[in-house]
């Protein structure tokens, strides 16, 4: 059975409370916080200026069609298909797997009632190696939305069969699988294939618009440092039923153990920490943490990370996620620069004085584009790369971040300084020898005490 911890908001009594104490003072705390129009202000490009900006169309263009396979039908999956289905004509699904029977009946009956479409069976895998079989089926593209553990040796073998990838977030989990994909990413490049991955950020419009005015326009001036938060409740967790082996309880409860996910820092934050190093253009070259386990009822992971990032020219930004309920929230970006400062609260950026220099304009957004789900506009950016010819290579940005993501937790995990030549030479492979749905040596699945060595 599935299980949800109740959020507790303990801040609403005291909101409640004290609305009487301020109301008469709402006029002046209107006026002394009220925004000041923005006002353009010119700028220098940054010295990573001329990156890749989408061109974020409502709907792909007409071209080729193409069948796409799906390797994981969990949450994530089912609405990768949808997202791939709604971002262009002509496309479709003709191949599925997943380790679990039921995983795979469910997607095929969603695709059969919310899309029209009907898979024979013997489209229909299930079982570690079904990922071969749906690249094998003859689709065009693959849409790799399993636990991330899995995403290297899927890429892998997608590259040598010449399919496009869509590879969901993220896609290492470890030293390993870091070091695979940055290879794969290398062919897949040379055989002139898209490989885009699930880092949505960059399919979003007022982040792609901000990182035009940041980076290209040089508004906030040089980057010197940061913060990124992943603040926020407890995710789902499965209790282990009757019947289900070591390795099916797990997989059913991927996301709270850290072979499958790669602890949240991993597998939720490297969106945020992704930000901060898509807009600096910056590598870190070192980090030093902490993190606990308080409140988590499976698995195997921590329930909250602070890490210092230093990166390669001295700047630092700190990183921090929680996922407890009970607690503050915050899930944003916030980049401070030599001119002013950056926030994804309300994607606006301001000078050293705090006056707005620009903020994104949803109002015009909307009256000029139908489409502002990140989710379908990045399956509109690759299926339009795919049809132009022109290939497009996400894989290696998305590598870097995890490797980030995993040298924060390392250090966290440790207690020790991590280094990035240390971590991306690290002899760290979280994946079973043994891929089956049996019996596990579960003392190797313990919480990592910091200092302890172990």
């Amino acid at each position: 059975m599935s299980n949800k911890i109740n959020r507790k908001d303990f801040l609403s009594l005291t909101a409640i409370a004290g609305a009487a104490s301020v109301v008469s003072l709402s006029p002046i705390l209107s006026a002394c916080t009220a925004a000041p129009a923005a006002k353009e202000v010119a700028g220098k490009p940054l010295k990573n200026a001329g990156g890749y900006i989408p061109n974020l169309t409502d709907k792909a263009a007409d071209g080729k069609a193409l069948k796409a396979g799906l390797i994981g039908c969990g949450g994530r999956g089912s609405g990768a298909i949808a997202d791939f289905l709604r971002a262009a004509d002509n496309v479709t699904i003709t191949a599925i797997c997943d380790v679990l029977p039921d995983k795979v009946e469910n997607v095929r009956k969603q695709l059969k009632e919310k899309h029209n479409i009907e898979l024979a069976d013997e489209n229909c895998f299930v079982g570690f190696d079904g990922y071969q079989k749906v690249i094998d089926s003859g689709v065009d593209v693959v849409l790799c939305c399993t636990p991330p553990v899995f995403r290297p040796e899927h890429f892998r073998y997608a590259t040598e069969k010449g399919v496009h990838s869509f590879l969901e977030k993220p896609i290492a989990v470890d030293s390993e699988g870091y070091r695979s994909c940055m290879v794969t990413a290398k062919q897949a490049r040379a055989k002139g294939l898209s490989v885009i991955t699930g880092t949505q950020r960059h399919h979003q419009r007022p982040y792609v618009d901000s990182y035009k005015k940041i980076v290209e326009e040089g508004l906030m001036g040089e980057i010197t440092g940061g913060t990124v938060y992943w603040n926020g409740g407890m995710l789902w967790y499965k209790e282990r039923q009757p019947g289900w082996s070591d390795m099916e309880a797990m997989v059913r409860d991927w996301v709270n153990w850290k072979w499958l996910s790669g602890d949240h820092i991993v597998e939720q934050h490297c969106h945020n920490i992704d930000v901060f190093l898509w807009f600096s253009g910056l590598k870190p070259v070192k980090a030093t943490g902490f993190g606990s386990r308080q409140r988590r009822v499976t698995g195997d992971q921590y329930d909250n990370f602070s890490v210092d990032f230093e990166c390669e020219n001295g700047v630092h930004f700190h990183s921090m996620c929680r996922q407890i309920d009970g607690c503050s929230n915050n899930v944003s970006e916030f980049l401070q620069g030599t001119k002013g400062s950056w926030s994804s609260t309300d994607f606006a950026i301001r000078d050293l004085e705090g006056n707005i220099l620009w903020q994104w304009d949803k109002e015009a957004a909307e009256k000029q584009f139908q489409q502002h789900n990140p989710y379908t506009l990045e399956h509109v950016n690759w299926i339009n790369h795919i049809r132009s010819g022109e290939p497009l290579m996400q894989a290696e940005e998305m590598a870097l971040s995890n490797l980030a993501s995993i040298m924060g937790r390392e250090a966290a995990y440790t207690g020790q300084t991590v280094t990035w030549d240390e971590i991306s030479a690290a002899s760290q492979g979280y994946l079973p020898e043994k891929l089956e749905l049996g019996k596990m040596d579960m003392s190797k699945y313990t919480v990592a005490v910091a200092g302890s060595g172990k």
